[in-house]
């Protein structure tokens, strides 16, 4: 059986090497890249399942690197940032990352987050026979596309677990702690924005107001409210 494939991309060559070595003792099959100028064609040569990337690289930075492969890249991106700051979280999440993880990463917190990604991505790619429908929109999990006034919406893996996960339980006031656990496999620290982010991009993609939601509810200090018939 092939090994499941990690590119690193990081210019801390100590960093980087021990980061391979504990990745390939976990039976990853793991390529590493110092230059941010040379990252893509490694990506490209090396076709990994999942991508880790520095924020800050010579030549290309991380940030401008996840931009630019992510209309071609669908597996997952996890981005290593040294300073722990809502900017490279969020914008990170923007640019088409998958989760982050603030250095110095504890190895078993980053290998954690590595098989959670995975794990999501292997899921994300296994069909469901059911589409739901609520007025307009229609979440098809069988080709995992979402339709709302007959235009196809294009979400992300993330966003469309997210969206699934919300619809599921519509009319369910769902809070962080549950959807961290239930999309990241991990608990909700009190500081993480990813969910923010990833309800914003939803709310963005679905027509929903950004000042005044009617269809993804912020219910304040309890979570998101998907509104059954607000579509």
């Amino acid at each position: 059986m092939s090994k499941t494939k990690i590119l690193l991309v990081e210019d801390d060559l100590k960093l980087a090497a021990l980061v391979k070595q504990y990745l390939e003792n976990a039976g990853f099959e793991v390529a590493s890249e110092s230059d941010g100028n040379k990252a893509i064609e490694t990506l490209k040569t090396f076709s990994p399942d999942l991508l880790i990337l520095d924020i800050m690289l010579p030549g290309k930075d991380g940030l401008t690197i996840c931009k630019e492969v992510r209309p071609f890249f669908l597996n997952p991106i996890l981005m290593l940032t040294a300073r722990n700051e809502d900017f490279d979280q969020v914008l990170g999440l923007e640019f088409g990352a998958d989760d982050y993880v603030i250095k110095p990463a504890e190895p078993r917190v980053l290998l954690a987050r590595i098989n959670a990604l995975l794990r999501r991505s292997q899921y994300s790619n296994t069909p469901d026979d059911a589409a739901i429908t609520f007025g307009e929109l229609t979440i098809d999990r069988q080709s995992r596309e979402v339709t709302l006034e007959g235009t196809k919406i294009a979400l992300s893996t993330h966003e469309f677990d997210l969206l699934m996960t919300l619809s599921l339980e519509a009319g369910k006031i769902l809070n962080r702690d549950y959807l961290f656990e239930k999309l990241y496999n991990r608990e909700y620290d009190g500081l993480d924005r990813t969910m923010d982010v990833r309800v914003s991009q939803l709310r963005r993609k679905l027509g929903d107001s950004a000042e005044e939601p009617f269809r993804i509810k912020t219910v304040w200090g309890k979570g998101y409210l998907f509104v059954a018939d607000a579509w």
